[in-house]
């Protein structure tokens, strides 16, 4: 009996034995290691997390960070390409910021510890959502979802529930500064106004005998309290309540030192006739309104005097006032980690970092400019000191060879430079080199083993950016070992040159100077050769679209080889199935392009349709322009799918768009014809046709031209005929 009683007891205390016999006799081989270290920031704990935060970006000698966003281009034509040119790429990374939202953002403060010769990691992962907390002008908030970052985020487990209910909001500067103005001009305006009229209501019409009763009940109710009040001034709340039976919905308590009635249960529209009721017959009650922190409430209060009255009006204007820069300050929400960063002055690393800096912009600093050089002046100005390790990785030769001349990826970097960190405590992988040891720490833990971390989550990928800089800083020839807490990595000479460097653009390898804002071209230590186009002169390039969407980039180029000449076209690049980019072999040929197609679309005779470019003119769609209409076109905040959508959803109805310098030339050529045609009878002009026109069989017969070419002759002369004609 008792031993069935004990048995589960027993069986417990066995189970625990024979646990810890187990697992002293396989601790030898491998010790479990704990999950990576990470401290998830929500609403919940935002506050208490962001006191943690400045202490320790405050004691950092640099602060690593990455962010998760939604999607990272609007449309397939919005991809970089390699054709396009250096303020384009510009615009396509501010399309995209504005676009999409930030969902989670890494910061891992980091710093050295000259005891334990090592690195202090402290990752915060930050959920964070555009929610908005507090009323301002416009339209709630938008973003764009791209369904490949969404699938992709999934597959590495994040937490979109955490994100959309507990993810910490926030306002920019400029929204920030937006609404103080209203506050404050709110409050400016009742400052000038007496306390009378702040008072004053409109009176509501009693149309209904519903609406008739209820005032004469309230006048009632509330002229039995008062009179209640100046019988009685020393009885207490609970002895003061009333006993019929709106009790319920009238309790007397005290507001702001003073006698009140707090109103319960009342219509809108009911409320309105109390405040009505109180103006209009007790010179001594006062309606008010109070602004709580998650709801209102509405009180008749009792005052002594006029005076009392006024002082009432001015300390509830001012309880508002309070609440609503606390509600203002609370709505900043995660801009207060983006204020600190960029007050502390600190070094922030990131990793191909230009879009992460752009949303930061975007989102926490205020609208995007319009340009790269007025883009980088704004960034550099709230945070001048930033690294880029993709830029750091592509520096040096010797880097590439250790890296094997893999991918510079955020995942690969840090495997090959940090394998004993990035493959976890029970991992044999040796590094070759020296490795900067780093140890974790989030809230009371202390590790300096774990296994790995969950990557593409911001809190971890920041750690991970952080541990790469150190490793190739390491190899620059920093040594930290002799490295002082009073030293400053920001003055550092090894990392003078490489400092507010990002890549505009890894495809072409274009960089960007956030000092000057100039374009610097890339290291000559890269040995990435990453260009399959001959060298870009976007004075030579047409933009062709609207074409039938059979045609192949191949079949477009022997169309225009055709026309003008066999190496006339350098490269031709299809940016989506609607549109392509020519690169013509000399700049003069893009004016004779867009001539010749035009001169063809006003023509609708039977030459026009022998022509080898009616292929590609097709269907009467297709548009052509210079390089400048393409940059034009990637301004425009729309973002339709297909190339030829977004051109005519932004207004484009012209079927070719011909340089400055040719409508110049054919408004001279139209004057000088019409000057003729003036000054020369019609059967002058007839002759005159007729003439040039045997000029021309003449010529071909003389000098053995192609077919092609007298096509091309007698478009030019069937020009000049339709000209005079004018």
């Amino acid at each position: 009996m008792n031993t069935t009683k004990h048995w589960p007891k027993r069986a417990l205390i066995l189970s625990r034995v024979l646990s810890r016999a187990f697992f002293s006799n396989t601790s030898t081989s491998a010790s479990p290691s704990p999950t990576f270290p990470l401290k998830h920031v929500t609403r919940s704990n935002f506050d208490s997390a962001l006191v943690e935060l400045r202490s320790h970006v405050r004691a950092a000698d640099f602060v690593a960070i990455d962010l998760e966003m939604t999607g990272v281009t609007s449309a397939p034509w919005r991809e970089s390409f390699e054709f396009d040119r250096f303020d384009i790429r510009y615009l396509k990374v501010k399309d995209s910021a504005e676009k999409f939202a930030v969902i989670q953002f890494g910061v891992c403060p980091f710093r050295w510890d000259s005891l334990k010769q090592s690195f202090i990691a402290h990752p915060h992962n930050f959920f964070v959502f555009p929610r908005q907390e507090i009323p301002l002008d416009g339209p709630s908030n938008e973003f764009l979802c791209q369904t490949t970052s969404m699938d992709f985020l999934a597959k590495y487990q994040f937490d979109f529930n955490a994100c959309i209910h507990e993810g910490v909001s926030y306002l920019s500067r400029g929204q920030e500064d937006e609404a103080r103005r209203r506050l404050k001009s709110l409050y400016k305006e009742q400052l000038t106004n007496s306390s009378h009229n702040l008072r004053e209501t409109m009176d509501v019409p009693l149309v209904r005998v519903a609406d008739v009763l209820f005032t004469e009940r309230m006048k009632k109710r509330l002229s039995e309290w008062r009179d209640e009040l100046l019988q009685n001034r020393s009885r207490g709340p609970q002895d003061q309540g009333a006993s019929n039976d709106l009790n319920q919905q009238f309790q007397t308590v005290f507001f702001k030192m003073r006698p009140a009635l707090s109103l319960n249960g009342f219509t809108s529209h009911q409320l309105s006739l109390i405040r009505m009721v109180t103006r209009k017959h007790f010179k001594d009650l006062v309606y008010v309104r109070f602004n709580g922190e998650s709801s209102s409430q509405e009180f008749v209060v009792f005052t002594d005097s006029e005076s009392d009255k006024d002082r009432l009006v001015e300390e509830v204007k001012n309880e508002h006032y309070r609440r609503a820069e606390t509600m203002i300050h609370a709505a900043v929400g995660f801009r207060h980690v983006i204020d600190l960063l960029s007050s502390e002055n600190k070094l922030i690393v990131g990793h191909n970092c230009i879009l992460d800096i752009a949303h930061i912009h975007s989102k926490f600093l205020g609208p995007l400019p319009l340009t790269a050089e007025e883009f980088v002046s704004c960034v550099n100005k709230y945070f001048p000191n930033i690294i880029d390790t993709k830029i750091l990785l592509n520096a040096d030769n010797i880097l590439q060879q250790r890296m094997k001349k893999s991918s510079t990826s955020l995942s690969s970097a840090f495997s090959l430079l940090c394998p004993e960190i990035a493959h976890g405590f029970e991992s044999k992988v040796q590094s070759s080199q020296p490795c900067v040891k780093v140890e974790v720490h989030v809230d009371e833990m202390r590790s300096p083993d774990w296994n790995s971390g969950a990557k593409h989550e911001a809190g971890y990928d920041a750690f991970m950016t952080g541990c790469v800089f150190a490793q190739v800083c390491s190899h620059l020839g920093i040594d930290f070992q002799l490295y002082s807490t009073s030293e400053n990595l920001v003055q550092n000479e090894k990392l003078q040159k490489h400092m507010n460097l990002l890549y505009l653009s890894w495809i072409n390898g274009d960089v960007i100077d956030l000092r000057t804002g100039s374009r610097t071209a890339e290291f000559l230590g890269s040995n990435i050769l990453r260009k399959r186009f001959p060298r870009i002169l976007y004075e030579n390039i047409v933009l062709i679209w609207g074409f039938p969407s059979k045609l192949k980039p191949s079949v477009i180029r022997e169309c225009i080889c055709k026309t003008l000449g066999p190496t006339s076209v350098i490269s031709i690049y299809r940016m989506d199935q609607t549109a392509v980019f020519v690169q013509f072999s000399k700049a003069e040929l893009v004016s004779d392009f867009l001539i010749l197609k035009e001169s063809l679309e006003r023509s609708d005779d039977a030459i026009s349709v022998l022509h080898p470019l009616s292929q590609l003119l097709e269907g009467g769609n297709t548009r052509a322009a210079s390089y400048e209409t393409y940059k034009d076109i990637c301004e425009s905040p729309v973002s339709e799918l297909l190339f030829a959508d977004q051109a005519e959803a932004v207004g484009i109805k012209w079927k070719t768009k011909l340089l400055p310098s040719d409508v110049v030339e054919s408004q001279e050529d139209n004057h000088f014809h019409l000057e003729n045609a003036l000054d020369h009878t019609p059967e002058t002009v007839e002759k005159s046709k007729i003439r040039k026109t045997e000029d021309v069989v003449n010529d071909s017969s003389n000098k053995q031209l192609t077919c092609d070419e007298i096509i091309d002759t007698l478009l030019k002369v069937e020009k000049i005929r339709r000209t005079s004609n004018l």
